[in-house]
């Protein structure tokens, strides 16, 4: 498919209602335009694309929400270069966004471990949530990974379970939960850092940092988590 065609076949997909619905979970931005089309909608339509990264860039460019999505579907983590992904991330203006490109492009590109402690450490809010985003989605599609490498998280967790931004505080909680669920030694690991944080946060009273203990812990001790990892 063409870049017009795709923008025309988007916008004759637009659903009012689903924006709204949308809206009531975050979901919104100032600087794109969201139609409404449901994720399963555009995973066939990627998958009639295939993978053409060229195709992707000018999709990013359209500033469509819904075209964006595609944009990290299709592109190609080997041949999208550092400065292109840079630019994207700095755009990122709502979860959806951040969220599918972490999910079905970043785990895959070259030193990806490196990057999400990097974007992780940046104070802006969606390329913060960028990085703990990253660290949920590689534990989740990293099935070879030693556990050494998802150990190197945990101080970097710990440094930003403070931040009381929302879509932050999620995405630390996110990847606290998700590096928790992969076996036994790592949830052991995950409990353990959630204690800390859950002690830190009471002692300095932050609310960030005792929500995303506290329900990080509820779900990694839960009998159904423990259950499994058995």
């Amino acid at each position: 498919m063409e870049y017009n065609e795709i923008i025309k076949k988007l916008k004759s997909l637009a659903n009012p209602k689903n924006v709204a619905g949308m809206a009531r979970f975050g979901l919104s931005s100032k600087k794109t335009v969201i139609l409404g089309v449901k994720k399963p909608v555009m995973d066939k339509i990627a998958k009639s694309i295939g993978k053409d990264t060229k195709l992707a860039l000018k999709l990013w460019d359209s500033r469509i929400y819904e075209a964006r999505i595609l944009a990290a579907l299709i592109a190609e983590p080997s041949i999208i270069t550092d400065r292109q992904i840079e630019k994207w991330i700095s755009q990122f203006d709502n979860w959806g966004v951040c969220d599918n490109a972490c999910m079905n492009l970043f785990h895959k590109i070259p030193d990806v471990y490196k990057k999400a402690k990097k974007w992780a450490s940046q104070p802006k809010e969606f390329v913060r949530r960028t990085g703990f985003a990253l660290m949920a989605s590689l534990a989740v599609h990293d099935k070879k990974a030693p556990d050494k490498d998802f150990l190197i998280f945990s101080p970097i967790i710990k440094k930003y379970a403070t931040d009381e931004r929302n879509y932050v505080r999620k995405a630390v909680n996110w990847a606290l939960r998700q590096i928790g669920k992969r076996n036994k030694n790592l949830n052991k690991e995950a409990i353990k850092i959630a204690r800390e944080i859950l002690s830190a946060g009471r002692r300095i009273d932050s609310k960030a940092a005792r929500w995303i203990a506290g329900d990080a812990l509820r779900e990694l001790g839960s009998i159904a988590v423990q259950q499994r990892l058995k």
